[in-house]
C-alpha cells in the first residue's frame, strides 16, 4: 500500500542551519564580554621578584649611620699675631688646663709697651712738676695775702685816726680822703687776692686729679698691653687632647686665624645625617639603637640642625645609659633610629618599583598567578625593610616588587 508522506517542519527543515547560528552568536558574544582593550606585556616570570601582602607589626625606624665624635671640641683662635718661635705640645697629645701650647713673638707689641711705659714715666714727672709750681703759686699768694693784711690794718688805722683829728680840725678834709681811698683800694686788693688764692686751689685741685686719673689710664693701658703680651704664650683652656694645630715654627699668624682645635673626651656623641624626606618627623629626644662590636648601645637625640645640605640634615645624638668601651673619634655604626610606634599594618617588602611609581601604584597578581594588573595604591611610612600599606591592597595578595622600569606603561603583564 502507498504510505502518505507527511511534509517537514521549516524548524527540522533549517536545524542544522539554526543550531550553527546560535554557536556563530555565542562565539561572537564571549569574544565580546571577554575582550581587552589594555595594553600587555610577556614576561618571564622568572625575572621578576613577587611579595605577599601581609598583616604585621610595622616598626617605624630609619636606618642611618653614626660618626663618633668628641661630645665638645674647643677651637684655639690667635689672640694676638705674631710670629711661632716654639711649639710645646705636638697634635695628638694630652692637654692639661694652663699647659703652654706655642710661643709667639711680636717686636711692634714690645715697642709698644715701651712707648706706654715712657708716657707714664713722663706723665709722673710733669704731674710733680705742676704739683710744685702750684704749691709755690699758693705760698706766694698767701705771703702777698699776708703783706695786704697787715697793710690794710695800719691804713685802716690811719684813717680813723684821721678821721678824729679831721673832727678835731688839725687835718684837712683833701688829708682825710687820701687817707679813706687808701684804705678802700687796699680793702678792695685783699678782696681780689683771696678771691683768686682761692680760686687757684679749686684749679690745682682739679688739674692734680685730672693728671692723675690721666696717668691711672696710662697705667690701665699699659697693664692691658702687658696682658696682651702674655697672650703671646699660647695655652690650654680646657682639659682634653690636641687634636689639631695648624702653624709651623716661624710662620706669622694675625689676629683671629683658627690655629687649632682641643676634643674634650670626657665623652663622646654621634653626628649622623638624615634624608632630608624625614625632615618633619625627627623631633629632639627620638632613640635609636647602634652597635658596637656586636653589642647594642641606646642613644637619643640631643641636638638638630636645620641646614639641609646635599639633600641631608644632621642631628647629634649622645649615649643615654652606658657608652661602648674603647671607642675613638672617626669611628661608625649604624643606627635604627625610631621615629614612631609600632602598630599593626598591611605591609609589603621594600623593591625597585617604588622608585618607577613612587608607591603610587602596582602590578597586582591575580589569583590563577597567569597575569598581573596595574592598581594604585596608598603608601604611608616606611622603614629599611617595609612600606606600610593604607589603601588598595588586601592581605594576601601578590604583587611584583621588582623594578618596572622595562615595562614601559603597559596595563597588563602576563607571566609566562
Amino acid at each position: 500500500m502507498d504510505k502518505k508522506i507527511q511534509k517537514k517542519s521549516w524548524i527540522r527543515r533549517n536545524l542544522v542551519y539554526l543550531i550553527l547560528g546560535v554557536l556563530l552568536l555565542v562565539f561572537v558574544f564571549y569574544n565580546f564580554i571577554s575582550y581587552d582593550d589594555s595594553s600587555t606585556l610577556n614576561v618571564v616570570k622568572d625575572k621578576v621578584s613577587i611579595a605577599t601582602v601581609k598583616n604585621e607589626e610595622f616598626k617605624d625606624y630609619i636606618a642611618v649611620t653614626g660618626t663618633v665624635e668628641p661630645i665638645q671640641t674647643i677651637y684655639l683662635d690667635a689672640t694676638e699675631g705674631g710670629r711661632v718661635e716654639k711649639i710645646f705640645i705636638e697634635e695628638g697629645t694630652k692637654v692639661k688646663e694652663g699647659d703652654a701650647i706655642l710661643l709667639l713673638s711680636n717686636d711692634k707689641l714690645m715697642l709698644e709697651i715701651s712707648n706706654n711705659e715712657a708716657q707714664v714715666e713722663r706723665a709722673i714727672n710733669d704731674l710733680e712738676q705742676a704739683r710744685m709750681n702750684l704749691q709755690n703759686q699758693d705760698i706766694n699768694n698767701k705771703n702777698r695775702l699776708n703783706e695786704l693784711y697787715y697793710g690794710l690794718f695800719q691804713l685802716k688805722r690811719d684813717f680813723k685816726n684821721n678821721e678824729t683829728l679831721f673832727k678835731g680840725g688839725y687835718i684837712s678834709e683833701e688829708e682825710l680822703s687820701i687817707s679813706r681811698e687808701s684804705y678802700k683800694k687796699n680793702s678792695n686788693e685783699y678782696k681780689l687776692l683771696k678771691e683768686k688764692t682761692i680760686q687757684d686751689s679749686v684749679f690745682r685741685l682739679h688739674r692734680i686729679s685730672s693728671s692723675k686719673k690721666s696717668i691711672n689710664n696710662m697705667y690701665e693701658n699699659l697693664d692691658l698691653a702687658r696682658k696682651r703680651l702674655e697672650k703671646l704664650t699660647l695655652k690650654s683652656s680646657v682639659n682634653g687632647e690636641l687634636a689639631s694645630l695648624n702653624p709651623k715654627v716661624g710662620e706669622v699668624i694675625n689676629y683671629g686665624i683658627r690655629i687649632g682645635s682641643i676634643n674634650i673626651l670626657d665623652s663622646y656623641k654621634l653626628k649622623v645625617d638624615i634624608d632630608e624626606f624625614y625632615i618633619a618627623r625627627v623631633y629632639k629626644g627620638f632613640k635609636g639603637n647602634c652597635d658596637f662590636s656586636g653589642k647594642n648601645y641606646l642613644a637619643k637625640i640631643s641636638k638638630i640642625y636645620p641646614e639641609v645640605i646635599e639633600g641631608k640634615f644632621s642631628v647629634d645624638m649622645t649615649f643615654e645609659v652606658e657608652r661602648p668601651e674603647d671607642i675613638r673619634i672617626g669611628q661608625t655604626t649604624r643606627i635604627g633610629l625610631e621615629l614612631g610606634e609600632s602598630k599593626e599594618a598591611l605591609l609589603i617588602p621594600n623593591g625597585g618599583f617604588y622608585q618607577s611609581t613612587g608607591g603610587q601604584w602596582v602590578y597586582v597578581i591575580d589569583s590563577s598567578g597567569t597575569y598581573a594588573i596595574k592598581r594604585n595604591i596608598k603608601i604611608g611610612r616606611r622603614n629599611p625593610k617595609y612600606y606600610e600599606v593604607l589603601e588598595g591592597l588586601e592581605k594576601g595578595e601578590r604583587i611584583i616588587t621588582s623594578s618596572y622600569d622595562s615595562f614601559g606603561k603597559v596595563d597588563k603583564i602576563m607571566l609566562k
